[in-house]
């Protein structure tokens, strides 16, 4: 996984989903908006307490989970 520090995961935040820097906004919350056409400002506007930064590494993890490959295990 990239270092990205804004990016958290606590068992007591939203279920231990990937959040921004352990607040209850997630990153699947982010790129939904960011998908439906939403501006970076327009998400920045809803979420004042949320800077630039943290949008860009929101959408630099879920870029890199897309790239992810899961591999079928054989049991024997």
């Amino acid at each position: 996984m990239p270092t990205l520090p804004r990016i958290t995961f606590r068992p007591d935040v939203m279920g231990g989903k990937a959040c921004i820097r352990g607040l209850r906004v997630t990153v699947g919350m982010i790129v939904a908006q960011m998908g439906s056409g939403r501006s970076v400002e327009d998400v920045l506007a809803d979420y004042p307490y949320l800077e630039r930064e943290d949008i860009m590494e929101a959408l630099l993890y879920a870029a890199w989970r897309s790239e992810e490959r899961e591999i079928d295990l054989i049991r024997a």
